[in-house]
């Protein structure tokens, strides 16, 4: 239709300004639709008469099969066309959105929840990896900055349009307004934006990887979510004892196969493992917190929905600001300070939210107790979310860290998921705690000590294995200075050659 080729698209023409409005658009599709959903949960649990549990599930079955598809939805773009499958993903999101907006119980919501977690695996690594392919050498750079710069301002937004629409018009709205999203994305991408794909990608997919991990996931998460209302039950054990076989079971195969979805050989980087493991903690942590902490402001401290998404905005603000001089810095004076520092920093912002209780939801009140701890962890996160993603790229070989910055990816969904489903059981929260402001502040006392706790186990673990490396490489995109499912995003795909292969460019 005469527009330039992939690779020759040039970020000032009209065909540039189109391509980054595609993938900004579906990309905020998946990355705004769950920062809402947390602001929302007290509202669905009202009104379709749901416990705890069910609000649990309501957040982890989207993120149960992101975070075991997403590596899965990555090959299939790089094999079969990264704009096919990012429109395929941009439509299955809307439809499954569409399902969450019109259910009439819980069970048809988590089941649509689950649905937008596999478009969003499908989209979500094509978004980065469009931008890469599409765009001249000489002006990716610019292009991502110009995507991570747009998605950052929809990130910041989304908490306060989340809020709105909640109380307003109401809560089905937070799914339902991604339909006239994916209306505009779809044939601006199918006119716009070029065809591009790996040439040396072949057909063989890891699915039974994917699977196992997935079932792994989905079985553990089932047995922490249902401990409280069902306790030692049968199936609750059942469920447990399998999750953790077909976790073993996922690593043998994983080490036994030609092409496996999760290399072991990546871990043989200490500093890579090291680093996973931080994430993994840093994520837990992070899942939890913005989870509870949005009930907590509703349910005891008496915001509405709008007022809480609102009251949380100062860290994506923050990080939206900064995170591109934090990376600055990080590569000045390596990724073992930051860190370390920053997981601290967030813990203590944390703790500072032990300070929020009810008759809270007044501006003064919110100056006093709610902003510092925002700003707090705001700063945390800005201090070591942009070093964690440089020191997970530079931590292997260039030609892998695509796989890096996907499996770190993973990594950080996953650790959200666990947290999600464990925090409650741990704290010791009924089925029904969400109704019960004292209930829930008491249950809330006890969590956040926990997910402080998990911030300051990264930060040991950071301090004692981190190291800077001997050749810190350059060029690596800048991470998402955005939130995901309520919490910090994980890092993004790295910069691409004009086929879109990682590491080459």
């Amino acid at each position: 239709m005469g527009e330039p080729p992939a690779g020759q698209i040039r970020a000032a023409s009209a065909p540039g300004r189109w391509v980054v409005l595609t993938t900004v658009l579906g990309s905020a599709m998946a990355m705004v639709d769950s920062t809402v959903v947390n602001v929302a949960l007290p509202r669905i649990g009202k009104d379709l008469g749901t416990d705890l549990a069910a609000l649990q599930w309501t957040v982890t079955a989207y993120m149960l099969t992101l975070a075991g598809l997403i590596l899965l939805g990555g090959a299939l773009g790089d094999r079969y066309g990264r704009r096919r499958v990012f429109v395929v993903g941009v439509v299955w999101f809307a439809a499954a959105s569409l399902l969450c907006g019109v259910a009439p119980n819980a069970v048809v919501l988590i089941a649509s929840r689950a649905l937008q977690g596999v478009g969003g695996a499908l989209l979500t690594p094509g978004s980065l990896a469009l931008i890469q392919a599409s765009f001249h050498p000489d002006d990716r750079a610019r292009a991502v900055g110009l995507w991570s710069g747009f998605g950052g301002v929809g990130a910041a937004i989304g908490p306060f349009v989340g809020g709105w629409l909640v109380d307003g018009p109401g809560w089905r709205w937070v799914f339902l307004i991604n339909v006239p999203v994916a209306v505009i994305c779809v044939p601006v991408a199918l006119r716009h934006v070029p065809e591009s794909r790996d040439p040396h990608a072949h057909g063989r997919f890891d699915v039974l990887g994917a699977v196992l991990g997935a079932l792994a996931l989905a079985l553990v998460t089932y047995a922490l979510i249902e401990a409280p209302g069902q306790g030692a039950s049968a199936a609750v054990i059942g469920a447990a004892v399998g999750g953790v076989l077909l976790g073993v079971t996922f690593v043998q195969v994983e080490r036994r196969r030609a092409n496996p979805m999760l290399p072991p050989s990546v871990f043989e980087s200490r500093q890579f493992t090291a680093v996973n493991i931080v994430t993994l903690c840093v994520y837990a942590a992070l899942g939890g917190y913005f989870f509870l902490s949005a009930i907590q402001l509703q349910v005891v401290a008496g915001y509405s929905a709008l007022g809480a998404g609102t009251a949380l905005l100062p860290t994506t603000v923050l990080m939206l600001l900064f995170s591109a001089s934090s990376g600055e810095l990080g590569q000045r004076i390596g990724p073992r300070i930051p860190l370390t520092v920053g997981p601290l920093l967030a813990a203590a912002g944390m703790l500072l939210m032990l300070r929020v209780g009810p008759g809270d939801a007044s501006v003064s009140a919110y100056v006093q107790h709610v902003l510092p701890a925002v700003a707090v962890l705001g700063l945390g996160l800005v201090t070591l979310v942009a070093p964690l993603t440089a020191t997970v790229l530079s931590s292997v070989d260039t030609a892998r860290a695509g796989l890096a910055s996907g499996i770190n990816n993973a990594a950080a969904r996953a650790a959200g998921l666990i947290a999600v489903a464990a925090l409650p059981l741990l704290a010791g929260m009924g089925p029904e705690a969400y109704r019960d402001a004292g209930e829930f502040a008491e249950t809330f006392r006890r969590a956040m000590p926990m997910c402080a706790g998990l911030m300051v186990l990264g930060s040991v673990i950071a301090w004692a294995t981190v190291r800077t490396p001997p050749a810190a490489r350059k060029g690596t995109a800048r991470p998402e200075c955005t939130v995901h499912c309520g919490f910090a995003a994980p890092p993004l795909e790295p910069a691409r050659d004009e086929d879109g292969d990682p590491g080459r460019a």
